[in-house]
């Protein structure tokens, strides 16, 4: 078997999970390839990998890979997904960050989810991403995302006007701060805290959150991910900030964006006591009420 790894700087508390994962690896022989930056990382914290073969996503991602570990948070995994794009390897989520909606795994479970993998003890979760089209090239090879799209104002600049159409009719003229565009694997992120609603992983739909908007009978709009999104800017500053997932650039209003869903998805591994409700409760502390 063959396990890509990325993450993130980790607390000293997790080090010991940590080893003891590269270590189970090593017993059962698995083949580990690293991003190049985890695997500085790791060198100078004294972490043994046993491994060395590395990639970046400059050099093509990870190009051949049974799973793709994610050892972070869920911003680590929005990473990975960039790391395996349409070559759809799954990807496993290891929570050494904090709320961890995508990243499930526990790090104390380290040893059990490899032995699951392994014993094919899993199931696949496959998540739906928006991709982005524009006038002038945005987000180069990587214009795919799993949680968001948003268009937002410079914090150098007023409120914006952005233009919107769904499938060539217009649809609103939001003035706000920005907009999101959210997947339902998005919608207990940014747009969340900005009014929107959660959606199961599965829905077949797309949210469309304005944020700040001025116009208070504006509120979030839930549409058929089967769409086609379209956006106009006007800004007093002449740019605006777009943003996929972790990745955001100055973009002038002259350029003109669209939005659809991506032909691949993102393919997560679940293992047999996840639940996406179980981590909803958990997450945003539903029921914790004393009438419960």
């Amino acid at each position: 078997m063959k396990i890509a790894i990325h993450g993130r700087n980790f607390p000293e508390s997790a080090r010991p999970y940590i080893q003891s994962m590269f270590e189970e690896l090593a017993r059962r022989q698995a083949e580990v390839i690293i991003s190049r930056g985890y695997r500085e990382f790791l060198d100078n914290a004294g972490v043994a990998h046993y491994s060395q073969e590395t990639y970046t996503v400059e050099e093509g991602g990870v190009l051949d890979a049974d799973f793709i570990f994610s050892l972070g948070g869920d911003g680590t995994l929005l990473d990975a997904v960039t790391h395996v794009g349409a070559r759809q390897i799954p990807i496993v989520g290891i929570n050494i960050g904090r709320l961890g909606f995508l990243a499930t795994v526990a790090p104390a479970s380290v040893r059990l989810m490899i032995d699951a993998l392994f014993n094919e003890q899993y199931s696949i979760d496959e998540r739906t991403l928006v991709s982005v089209r524009s006038s002038q090239d945005i987000f180069g090879n990587l214009p795919f995302g799993l949680n968001d799209f948003t268009i937002t104002r410079t914090q150098t600049s007023s409120m914006i006007t952005v233009h919107t159409y769904l499938d060539g009719e217009f649809l609103n003229s939001y003035w706000a701060d920005g907009l999101i565009v959210s997947t339902p694997s998005g919608s207990t992120g940014y747009s969340l805290s900005c009014g929107g609603p959660v959606l199961l992983p599965h829905t077949d739909s797309l949210i469309i959150t304005p944020i700040s908007p001025h116009n208070l009978n504006v509120r979030p709009m839930i549409v058929m991910d089967s769409c086609q999104l379209a956006f106009e800017v006007e800004s007093r500053s002449g740019n605006f900030l777009a943003a996929l997932d972790s990745r955001s650039f100055t973009v002038e209003t002259s350029v003109r964006i669209s939005l659809q869903k991506e032909a691949f998805k993102a393919r997560l591994v679940k293992l047999k006591d996840d639940n996406f409700l179980n981590t909803l409760r958990s997450k945003l502390n539903w029921g914790w009420d004393i009438r419960n």
